[in-house]
Order: C-alpha cells, then sequence, then structure tokens
C-alpha cells in the first residue's frame, strides 16, 4: 500500500493574541483552506477529518519563525487523494 502525499497549509498570526479565545481556532481554519485550496490547484483531494496541526512560536521550537509576522505561525497538514498524490510531500517548511 502507498503512503499518502500530504501538504502543509499555513497562516500566521499575532502572538500577543494566543491567549483569545477562539483565536488559534480561527487561524486553524484558515491553514486547513490555504491547504485545501493549495491541493485543489494541484488537481488533489483533502481526505477529511485526517488534518493535524502545529502552533510555532519564536523561542519555542526548532523551526526559524523570527521572520514571520508577530513571529506566530500555524501549520496544517493535510492527506491528499488522486492521482499522483503519492509522489507530493510536506517536508520541512515547504511543500514538495
Amino acid at each position: 500500500m502507498e503512503k499518502p502525499g500530504t501538504l502543509f497549509g499555513l497562516a500566521f498570526g499575532d502572538a500577543a493574541r494566543t491567549d483569545e479565545p477562539g483565536y488559534l481556532d480561527e487561524l486553524r481554519r484558515e491553514a486547513l483552506e490555504n491547504a485545501i485550496q493549495d491541493a485543489d490547484r494541484r488537481g488533489f483531494k483533502v481526505e477529511a477529518g485526517e488534518e493535524t496541526y502545529a502552533v510555532l512560536q519564536a523561542g519555542e521550537t526548532l523551526v526559524d519563525v523570527e521572520n514571520a509576522p508577530d513571529r506566530l505561525v500555524v501549520r496544517c497538514t493535510v492527506k491528499l487523494t488522486g492521482p499522483g498524490s503519492e509522489s507530493v510531500h510536506a517536508v520541512g517548511p515547504m511543500n514538495g
């Protein structure tokens, strides 16, 4: 069985607002929508309910987010379906 393809979607936020109720959920939705749009542009579909998220802040991760607006990034990783999707893999900070 082949491994499914994966893709990142990103959302940039304001690190000072992380304690605001619903703020990170809003960024997660934005990151998921970004991933869905990118998959669609490439001719793939996203497996519903299979997404995972990472909240990256400067000083709290090995990923360099120093240059991100307000130093907060929400990354959504999705699994792809469709012909050729197994050759697309989210690696490091980029989609390949």
